[in-house]
């Protein structure tokens, strides 16, 4: 969005408190059956938190896209003028040297034409296109909602499950490094990102075992006959991940950490709706490649420099059947610095 929540250093500013609260109040509220009709719930102290934390998630949105508005039509300005003077001194430079493009650096040049996605919102809705200011909200909403909890929940379990497989780990960084020249300082480029595709196996196989949203809801459109029993259109079906992504007849072994479940050879044949950590069809998550992308981004970082090893076992650990699939005391891991 172009914008800083910094919610690493500032884990106690009001929007992070917020994001948390909401999603509790609403799983909370899926519940519990006696507080899913409005006129219930509106009587409880839920509803009162609850819409002072979508005010204050609004009242952030809200600032941002204006802020940001004011921005694009404060640039617009300068740019006219610029094209203004530009126009007036005529052909003063006519051997094509005054192209300031020229003198910008590749990541000047990309940040100069690469649009943050409130822009492109902003954009549409200056071109014609019918986004209304709620319309734009509510995918800003989307994103700044869901597009982090979600992938450092993600991560967490993968470290967790890399701390138990050391072999895994070293597979990983012998990739890492066949990519990347041994260089274990740079940043990696987006096509190195994308040629790690053990380390994508990875991450695939944590995502099956802890999907990140172990439970979703869709609403049929249609009756559905299931081994003879009909769910008539308008059902509401829970669909639980977690237990989907357990099936024995899809992935053998399914309680195992096992890469191997998503080489090529593997996957072939494979029904596409057997592994859904991001939901699936039309309503599918939007931010599903950016979330992989982050995912294998930092997890190359932390492995390059460091080993990890898992200090909590899998068995022991108490999940929390929340929003985000969560551990109720956490994960612990140690790390040591490679040599």
């Amino acid at each position: 969005m172009g914008r800083q929540v910094n919610a690493q250093c500032n884990s106690d500013s009001d929007y992070v408190k917020a994001v948390y609260q909401i999603g509790s109040i609403v799983q909370n509220r899926q519940q519990k059956i006696w507080l899913q009709p409005d006129f219930i719930f509106k009587l409880t102290q839920d509803y009162k938190d609850h819409q002072k934390c979508l005010s204050i998630l609004h009242e952030f949105s809200n600032r941002v896209i204006h802020e940001r508005k004011e921005e694009i039509r404060r640039q617009k300005q300068i740019d006219d003028k610029n094209n203004n003077n530009a126009n007036r001194n005529g052909d003063a430079n006519q051997d094509g040297n005054n192209n300031k493009d020229d003198y910008l650096s590749h990541e000047e040049l990309g940040r100069k034409k690469r649009l943050a996605f409130l822009d492109l919102l902003i954009e549409a809705s200056q071109d014609g296109t019918l986004l209304s200011h709620e319309d734009i909200r509510e995918e800003v909403d989307t994103f700044m909602f869901e597009g982090h909890d979600t992938t450092s929940a993600a991560i967490s379990w993968i470290l967790l499950l890399l701390g138990t497989e050391p072999t895994i780990q070293d597979r990983i960084v012998e990739e890492i490094d066949q990519i990347m020249g041994g260089d274990r300082e740079r940043f990696p480029t987006m096509q190195e990102l994308n040629e790690m595709k053990y380390l994508e196996a990875c991450i695939k196989e944590g995502l099956r075992l802890y999907p990140s949203v172990p439970l979703i809801a869709r609403r049929l459109t249609e009756d559905v006959d299931i081994d003879g029993y009909v769910l008539p259109a308008g059902t509401t079906a829970m669909i639980v991940v977690y237990q989907l992504h357990r099936n024995p007849e899809v992935f053998p072994n399914p309680d195992k950490f096992n890469p191997d479940h998503f080489l090529p050879e593997n996957c072939r044949g494979r029904h596409p709706y057997a592994y859904i950590p991001f939901s699936a069809g039309p309503r599918n998550c939007i931010g599903q490649k950016f979330a992989v992308l982050e995912e294998k981004s930092i997890i190359s970082a932390v492995l390059r420099k460091y080993r990890v090893e898992a200090v909590d076992r899998r068995e022991n650990l108490t999940l929390l059947g929340e929003l985000i699939l969560r551990p109720k005391n956490g994960l612990r891991i140690r790390i040591a610095r490679r040599n």
